[in-house]
This record gives C-alpha cells, structure tokens and sequence, in this order.
C-alpha cells in the first residue's frame, strides 16, 4: 500500500468557535470552519449525480458538528446539527478543503450572489423535484 496522501496526526473539533482543526503527517495543519464543511459536503444531497445537479446551500452559518463518525482508517463522517449526516470527508478531501478555503469560500459567496440568495436565507423547500429522488432504497431519510 502506498502513502501517496498525507495522514490525519491530529483531529478537533471546535463547537464555540466552529471549526474543525485537522493536522496531517507532512506538517500541514488547518482550521476549516463547519459551514465551509457543510456546503461543499461530498454528499449526492449537495453535489448531486451529476455536473449541473449541485445544490446551492443556505442558511448554514451556525451549523454545528454533533458527532463526527470515524469511516475505516480513511475518513469522517460528521452528523451536523440540521440533520444532514451522508457526506463522508476523506482525509484528502479534508486536505483540499484546509488547502483551498479561501478560494472555495469565494467561489461560495460568488454562487450566493449569482443565484440571488442570501447566505442566512433558509433552504428552500425540496419541492423542485426532491434532488435525492434516486436514493430509492439507499436508506438516505429527509
């Protein structure tokens, strides 16, 4: 087995300043805010099954961490505070969003401003055709 990605040495998770504060073995450490987490989750909930199905996320700013899931040796899965819990981060997908924060937070806040949305304003309701409508069996509730 090859070690091509760095290594989580040190995992916290932070609920009064909400962050999640990861270390890896290559000396890189970084501080990822839960909203940050909560709108790029790697979920079909949020990215969709395909190019064009994303999800644009609101009303995220005070989403907390209530439990964060070990999944292997590879990865986490955190259950956040407004019920969402299928998007499982591995550790390179936790490097990349430590690595490129500033960048995806501008690309967020950009979305927000093309879409018209407010980054407070409440997810609108799942009644655009429910984008999880083939989870049919895959025990993913909303």
């Amino acid at each position: 087995m090859t070690q091509s990605a760095p290594q989580p040495t040190d995992l916290t998770v932070h609920r009064v300043s909400r962050v999640l504060e990861i270390a890896f073995d290559d000396g890189a450490s970084f501080r990822i805010p839960f909203e940050l987490m909560r709108v790029y989750s790697p979920s079909a909930e949020v990215r969709g099954h395909g190019p064009g199905q994303e999800v644009l996320q609101t009303g995220k700013r005070n989403v907390q961490i209530d439990a964060l899931e070990p999944v292997g040796r590879y990865a986490v899965q955190p259950v956040y505070s407004d019920g969402h819990d299928s998007g499982i981060y591995t550790w390179e997908y936790l490097y990349f969003l430590g690595q490129e924060r500033e960048r995806l937070w501008q690309e967020y806040l950009e979305k927000l401003q093309l879409a018209g949305l407010d980054r407070d304003a409440p997810m609108a309701s799942a009644s655009s055709g429910g984008a999880c409508a083939s989870h049919q069996g895959g025990g993913h509730v909303h």
